[in-house]
């Protein structure tokens, strides 16, 4: 290569300045050289393609949608993000109950303050989630049934995310809680950033006085808090109960705990000062079929449903007899026999709805018509098919009583019909607004399922369907929480000490409580056992054949 050519290949480097390097003579000027100018137009060629590659990356998905660079942390969510941690080490090492809340409650001090010092300001959705999140987080407080309060806990997690990242669309409400796992990876180095910058220097006069007074009031709380306690036993009895048991051996669970409060809250906090943004992804709409082509499948699942429904209403007004005589098939077992099919067609609309409003023809105010006619009239005939499916159940339930699942799955059936609603709703008004009434719709169900008390409901069924037919499954009963203590307490013996035995066990089982992992139906129940304790035991159950009832 000649002199000249390395001077050219030196200035295109990609390497080297963000200039474009200049260009070498071209062919038929003087000084023009092949090998010279073949470098530069591959240099170029590799330029164009570099600044292509850092243009699509700029304008990539997960780009778009990162948070922004938040402001270094406040000493308030630095303290806040300690206590969350110190919270969840002391309250939850003992069980979930009201302490729950108490440990959420420095997280949300964290974030609030987090999002005052970003300046961000709280508008009405974000107090909605962030009340509605609260009120999931209370369920543990009051019921003692392990599902309805977890069921509550994972409710809230999606209502925290949209109360912190601000989201309206889908793909914020379905994809907002995987932000949390990025805010808490980012949360612990911006925690540490700002630990570092106090470390030393102006920041150091601020926060070791702070440390040495904790340090100081610490000490003086346990040297008079002893003295107290050992000069007065009914201080001391206070005190044992408003202060945790903490042994050596939960030294490594209290640690977990801690650990996990604090970066919980450090997510939050991050999440608060810089959210993801999920607004801003986009997806594509499928391409618009014709109407021909979208309308007949749905015209002919529409006459699908109204045959069916024609049945059933054929069914529901008179018509039981005729086709049970039929079917050969009992009240209890024909209504067992399709709910299952029925919620699952219910389920299955909804995705049909979805894919369909995504090809759906909507170049004319005709096309817009069309699709709402046809969507409409699906949507009517589903409502009948979950009123359908709600009969059945109310008729095994009727035959067989109540459950767990059977009341589960009939609040979901329900909340699948609100949801139709909701959808013909936003067809006729728009629908901006749909994602966050489905999230909301859904919330309030859970809330409102936790607040029912679902143990303490189908308890009351099974007393009033003993009180009426005299048919009682203690076998069942007797699994429940003790949310179930005050219903089944109304129970003449000895089928009362007989529902009542294995929720008295498992309370002496779990031995005494403190008040922060008590529930409110925990409390009740003890008091209520301890009040009116039960007068038969095992064995005069079994010989009274009292659980030998069977569940269909």
């Amino acid at each position: 290569m000649s002199e000249n050519a390395a001077d050219h290949a030196q200035q295109a480097d990609p390497g080297g300045p963000a200039q474009a390097p200049p260009p070498p003579p071209a062919p038929g000027l003087p000084g023009h050289e092949r090998t010279a100018w073949l470098l530069y137009q591959h240099q170029l060629r590799q330029r164009q393609l570099r600044e292509e590659a850092e243009a699509r990356a700029a304008n990539s998905m997960w780009r778009r949608i990162r948070p922004a660079d938040a402001a270094p942390i406040r000493t308030v969510t630095l303290a806040a993000a300690l206590g969350a941690g110190l919270a969840a080490a002391v309250l939850l090492g003992d069980g979930v109950g009201p302490g729950l809340l108490l440990a959420a409650l420095p997280a949300m001090v964290a974030a609030y303050a987090a999002a005052r010092a970003a300046g961000r300001k709280a508008r009405p959705w974000s107090l909605v989630w962030a009340a509605g999140c609260a009120a999931l987080l209370a369920v543990p407080a009051l019921r003692d049934s392990a599902w309805p309060s977890t069921l509550a806990v994972l409710a809230a997690v999606p209502l925290a995310a949209l109360a912190l990242h601000g989201t309206r669309r889908w793909p914020g409400v379905v994809l907002g809680p995987l932000g949390f796992l990025d805010s808490a990876v980012s949360g612990v180095g911006w925690a540490w950033a700002g630990v570092r910058a106090r470390g030393g220097g102006t920041g150091r006069e601020h926060w070791l006085p702070i440390a040495k007074a904790a340090v100081v009031g610490a000490v003086l709380l346990l040297l008079f808090g002893a003295l107290f306690a050992s000069a007065d036993a009914a201080f001391a009895d206070l005190l044992g109960g408003l202060v945790p048991d903490v042994s050596v051996g939960e030294g490594p669970l209290r640690i977990l705990l801690f650990l996990a409060g604090a970066v919980l809250a450090l997510a939050a906090a991050r999440s608060a000062a810089a959210p993801h943004r999920w607004d801003r992804m986009k997806s594509r709409p499928g391409t618009p079929r014709s109407r021909l082509e979208w309308s007949l499948p749905l015209i002919l699942l529409n006459l699908l449903f109204a045959g069916f429904n024609a049945v059933q209403l054929a069914v529901l007004f008179g018509g039981y007899d005729k086709v049970l005589e039929s079917t050969g098939l009992s009240h209890a077992q024909y209504a067992r026999q399709g709910f299952w099919q029925l919620l699952w067609a219910t389920v299955l609309v909804l995705a049909v709805i979805a894919l369909a409003l995504r090809w759906a023809p909507r170049g004319t105010a005709a096309d817009r018509r069309l699709v709402r006619a046809v969507l409409g009239t699906l949507c009517l005939l589903t409502l009948v098919v979950v009123a359908s499916a709600v009969r059945r159940m109310d008729l095994y339930v009727a035959a067989f009583g109540l459950t767990r699942l059977r009341l589960s799955v009939v609040t979901t059936e329900l909340w699948l019909g609100l949801v139709i609603l909701l959808l013909m709703a936003a067809g006729a008004a728009g629908g901006r607004w749909l994602a966050r009434a489905v999230v909301a719709s859904a919330a309030a169900t859970v809330l409102a399922f936790g607040l029912v008390s679902p143990d303490g409901i189908v308890a009351e069924a099974g007393v009033a369907r003993y009180q009426r037919d005299g048919e009682i499954d203690l076998v069942y009963l007797r699994g429940l929480s003790a949310d179930a203590v005050p219903a089944l307490d109304r129970l003449p013996e000895p089928q009362r000490s007989c529902a009542l035995l294995s929720i008295r066990d498992d309370l002496r089982r779990a031995g005494e409580v403190p008040w922060y992992a008590t529930s409110l139906g925990e409390s009740r129940a003890r008091r209520i056992l301890r009040e009116r304790p039960l007068t038969a035991d095992r064995d005069a159950c079994v010989r009274r054949d009292l659980y030998t009832g069977r569940r269909p």
